[in-house]
């Protein structure tokens, strides 16, 4: 059973100031939760873990990919697939793919050099009649798209046109009895949640009961504050109940996610940029900078309103990896390694990402960056495939998942 406490008895019993467990809960380091009378407490085994890892340098390393020895009987149709990150994922869960499809060229040249059994059809997905194909599962992270409202019913033929229509036609023609939809967190309130329901109601009007949860990657064995929008879709004729992976009461540190990692290509800074951010301890960022070189460096966003948080920022060791973008040199969005004075390397993108390190990526290193930072991360794929897979069989695994609340959001953070 869990021993939760107050901040404060925490604190003390493990000999640190309440200010820090509130810097590693501001981190996302540790999980907050809420006693009885809405006091806020939190699990002291957990809190121990990472003192041990963030003050007195413990050597553990829990970063593996995830991979299932049993290979299950149900199928998968794989959507919007880029680099392969939920498709590894899935695959490591047990699940087989029977198509996949993807519009960029490098994308698919990456799935088929890696996979080449794999059935990859390259290409608009328009031009694809799934009328044929039989799947247990379909899965999608179709790109957010606004919908025109006026005169509109919000029903299927509303969203003609758009990547989400193709996600749903492809539901309409297999019947799956499981589709997914995966985004970033913000669809949820993406043109004030109209969006969403849209989406929800055409899935509904397909024969789907629907449920959604975010989901933070950071405590699903992924060394990364990531977090993304899950909407399951569970045919009406399946008696089954929802489920979701059940956070774990760790997390991975960049430190463990890159012993050992393959040298690899990657990005360098220009000379003064170089110079800039070499001054920059692990974890900080613009606002550790003398204040000459902080208005220097930030320019008109010196007095602008906001946290700024991710201009000229360097990662830290002990800690999961910010979210990755497209592109690790990006000035709103630094990646800068945590020692060296570089942006992270295209193998360190992918280990953040838990891809194998036999995964190869095709293409030019913007693109090769790009694959990797728009994918799913693998082991969050695994996790989720695990869920779909006892969903299927009506078997759920409470040690792991979490079985959904009634609420359509059920335990959103």
């Amino acid at each position: 059973m869990q021993k939760l406490l107050t901040i404060s008895d925490a604190a003390s019993q493990i000999g640190v100031s309440t200010d820090t467990i509130r810097r590693w809960d501001k981190k996302g380091l540790i999980k907050v939760q809420r006693s009885e009378f809405n006091y806020r407490v939190f699990n002291i085994d957990e809190i121990k873990k990472i003192h041990s890892k963030v003050i007195g340098g413990s050597s553990a390393n829990n970063y593996e990919i995830l991979k299932s020895n049993k290979v299950s009987e149900h199928t998968t149709i794989e959507l919007f697939a880029g680099a392969g990150g939920t498709a590894i994922g899935f695959e490591n869960a047990g699940l087989q793919h029977v198509l996949l499809n993807e519009l960029d060229k490098n994308a698919v040249e990456t799935l088929k050099q890696n996979r080449p059994k794999w059935n990859v059809i390259g290409g608009d997905i328009a031009n694809i009649d799934f009328g044929r194909i039989k799947a247990d599962i379909v899965q999608g992270g179709f790109p957010c798209q606004t919908f025109s409202y006026a005169g509109k019913k919000m029903g299927f033929e509303d969203v003609r046109g758009t990547m989400f229509f193709e996600f749903a036609r492809c539901v309409k023609q297999v019947r799956p009895k499981i589709a997914v939809g995966e985004n970033v967190r913000g669809l949820l309130r993406h043109d004030n949640g109209k969006t969403l329901e849209t989406m929800v109601k055409i899935m509904e009007d397909l024969g789907y009961r629907v449920q959604y949860r975010v989901v933070r990657s950071q405590y699903l064995d992924v060394p990364q504050k990531r977090e993304r929008l899950i909407i399951v879709a569970l045919r009406s004729d399946i008696k089954s109940p929802f489920l979701f992976p059940k956070e774990r009461d760790y997390t991975i540190s960049i430190r463990e996610a890159l012993k050992r990692c393959p040298k690899s290509a990657g990005q360098e800074y220009p000379k003064k940029k170089k110079e800039i951010l070499s001054i920059i301890p692990p974890g900080g960022y613009w606002r550790d900078l003398p204040i000459k070189l902080q208005k220097e460096y930030m320019g008109a966003s010196f007095y602008m309103g906001g946290g700024k948080t991710g201009m000229a920022r360097r990662l830290s060791w002990d800690e999961p990896s910010l979210t990755l973008t497209c592109s690790p040199a990006q000035k709103q969005t630094e990646r800068c390694h945590p020692e060296e004075t570089r942006p992270l390397s295209v193998r360190e993108y992918a280990r953040i990402q838990t891809f194998p390190d036999n995964w190869n990526f095709y293409g030019s290193v913007a693109s090769q960056y790009r694959q990797i930072g728009n994918a799913v991360p693998c082991n969050l794929g695994y996790h989720i495939g695990k869920c779909l897979i006892a969903m299927l069989e009506n078997k759920p695994d409470l040690e792991t998942m979490d079985i959904a609340y009634p609420d359509r959001q059920s335990k959103l953070f």
